[in-house]
């Protein structure tokens, strides 16, 4: 190995080291700075937060350093292959002798030798192997990336049921407090004749299903931390409030197009796909020729006498299979159907994803109209309220007229909240199933797994003797101590 690639090789692995040290650190430096400057977590905190708490991405980077390492092995069939042997034999004889007795003979061996074996031509049969190892390197990137879109929505549901359930809470606490005023309003007129018992007791019915409500939301929200917490890894301070849209595509057809193009599922298929086709034709050279350079080194010494031998060979070599039981025919057979069987999946993944997209638009729309509708709900609602409480305050309303009406404007409320929490989740939906919930698309300014480093790191499978080898030790025991 040159200087020059030594030199390469240590700046990737010092490159790929630093950004082991940046994800591990990412998110407790973000609390950190978040903590210090006493700002309000936003969305962006969450999505950093969850990239770098996930267990499922870690997870599902091993495996793609896993697939990486496929590579470096198949690689490793072009090289030399060395072996070393070694024994030790006691051989013993025993006879009779002529005029009576027994003669007993022994000798006791030692062999010692080194077997060498190179490919020289196996018509590109194991090249064709490593074509196939880097499609399915490909195909787990991208199921690296669909992880990601899914723990990235994980984080922006329960950041936005957290704000959700907190607007909830703080919706119920006001309305106890209305109600309160009602009751009490209610028992003073009740002193002076104004009303009867009955409205007091409605009043009184009222207030304790409201805070029942509260009991309820508080609930809700307890569990919509946990979630929090589960998928972001930490507790949520105050939320930052309404964080803004996505920008998405306007039109469904146009997403669709970019969801061919860009999901993560319908790239694993196609690599899928390129995978299968390469080993219908590593099957198909299987039945064929392998030429190798053979060599051999030995040494053989007897303990019992003077002899003591070397011996080398070299020489090449050329074999095939004749006749193996009808394995290579079932190994080809059998790939060209998984081959079948990943065509047919790529044709429902594509119809899935097309699916996806429209579905995830249709919900889109659907809580838009939702919120719009809500808050014009929400307005009308408000003026009824404000109306009906004056005209009590005359005689013309009875207090359960005003304790449903402020019911109806908790409600309209209420959906409101609902509603545009429902907007937020629904548009990044929409990202997701046109595969742009990334962090990297999503621009969180941070450091993200750059998933190409290891497999530049191990792709000429370095051995463990070489610099690039030590180095690269070292690495693997950083990421497992973090």
């Amino acid at each position: 190995m040159t200087h020059a690639m030594n030199s390469e090789a240590a700046g990737q692995l010092g490159r790929f080291a630093l950004l082991v040290r940046r994800a591990a650190r990412g998110a407790a430096l973000a609390v950190l700075m978040v903590g210090g400057a006493a700002q309000a977590d936003t969305l962006a905190d969450a999505l950093v937060g969850a990239y770098n708490h996930s267990g499922l991405l870690e997870q599902n980077r091993a495996l793609l350093r896993a697939a990486d390492e496929d590579v470096a092995s198949t690689v490793a069939g072009l090289r030399p292959i060395i072996n070393w042997s070694a024994d030790i034999t006691r051989s013993m004889a025993y006879g009779n002798r002529p005029g009576g007795g027994t003669i007993r003979t022994g000798d006791t061996d030692i062999n010692a030798g080194i077997t060498a074996e190179l490919l020289l031509y196996d018509f590109g049969q194991q090249r064709l192997r490593i074509d196939a190892a880097k499609e399915a390197v490909l195909a787990t990137r991208q199921t690296l990336v669909s992880i990601e879109q899914q723990v990235l929505l994980r984080a922006v549901a329960a950041y936005m049921n957290v704000l959700r359930n907190t607007r909830f809470v703080e919706l119920r606490r006001s309305n106890v407090r209305v109600i309160n005023e009602s009751l009490r309003a209610a028992r003073d007129r009740f002193e002076v004749g104004e009303v009867t018992r009955t409205d007091v007791a409605q009043a009184e019915a009222r207030l304790a299903s409201a805070r029942s409500g509260l009991a309820n939301a508080e609930g809700d929200l307890n569990q919509a931390i946990e979630e929090y917490i589960a998928s972001v890894g930490k507790r949520p301070g105050t939320l930052a409030r309404q964080p803004r849209l996505p920008e998405i595509t306007r039109s469904v057809d146009s997403a669709k197009q970019v969801a061919m193009r860009n999901h993560p599922d319908m790239l694993k298929a196609q690599f899928d796909v390129a995978s299968a086709d390469i080993n219908v034709l590593v099957a198909e050279a299987a039945v064929r020729p392998r030429v190798t350079l053979n060599g051999s080194l030995g040494v053989n010494e007897e303990f019992n006498s003077n002899n003591f031998g070397q011996s080398a060979t070299v020489g090449v070599r050329i074999g095939g299979p004749i006749y193996q039981g009808g394995l290579l025919s079932s190994t080809k057979r059998r790939a060209l159907a998984q081959r079948d069987a990943l065509r047919g999946a790529l044709h429902v993944v594509r119809n899935n994803v097309s699916q996806n997209v429209g579905v995830a638009y249709a919900i889109l729309a659907a809580t838009r109209s939702s919120a719009a509708a809500s808050s014009e709900a929400v307005r009308a609602a408000r003026v009824a309220f404000d109306g009906v409480r004056e005209e009590a305050k005359l005689g013309a309303r009875t207090t359960l007229d005003v304790l449903n009406a402020e019911q109806e404007l908790l409600d309209a409320q209420a959906n409101q909240i609902s509603a545009q929490a429902d907007v937020f989740i629904a548009a990044y939906q929409v990202l997701a199933s046109t595969g742009q919930l990334t962090a990297r698309q999503l621009n969180l300014g941070f450091q993200s797994y750059d998933p190409t480093l290891y497999y530049n790191l191990v792709d000429d499978a370095p051995v463990p003797s070489s610099q690039q080898g030590k180095q690269l030790d070292k690495v693997l025991r950083a990421l497992g101590k973090e």
